[in-house]
């Protein structure tokens, strides 16, 4: 099993920054792909970035495209999300999710953390 853990949700105003962290314990690989999902009230769960583990290009959705930036971190077996520029509609429950390399799904998720952004 794999346990993920997020940390550094809030409340910004519009224009502010956050950097969300996520910690993996238990089970994982170097052959994993992190991401982080986004799940707005009334709306599907989306994928917002992600990132393999072991390297290579990262992936983020058009609409933080230029403002997000996915990361895995200096301490082992953790993956960070940068936010800037954040606007009102970013507000959401965000999520950290792994799957392994070459499978369609995400197999582990995070408990989720909130990010609003208002003013």
């Amino acid at each position: 099993q794999v346990q993920l853990v997020e940390s550094g949700g809030g409340l910004v105003q519009p224009g502010g920054s956050l950097r969300l962290s996520c910690a993996a314990s238990g089970r994982t690989s170097s052959n994993f792909v992190m991401a982080w999902f986004r799940q707005a009230p009334g709306k599907e769960r989306t994928l917002v970035a992600s990132i393999r583990w072991n390297g290579g290009i990262a992936y983020y959705s058009d609409s933080v495209k230029g403002r997000f930036t996915i990361s895995r971190g200096n301490a082992q077996n953790t993956v960070s999300l940068q936010m800037n520029s954040l606007k009102s509609e970013d507000t959401a429950v965000y999520y950290c999710a792994a799957r392994t390399v070459g499978r369609e799904n995400y197999d582990y998720w995070g408990q989720g953390t909130q990010v609003t952004v208002s003013s």
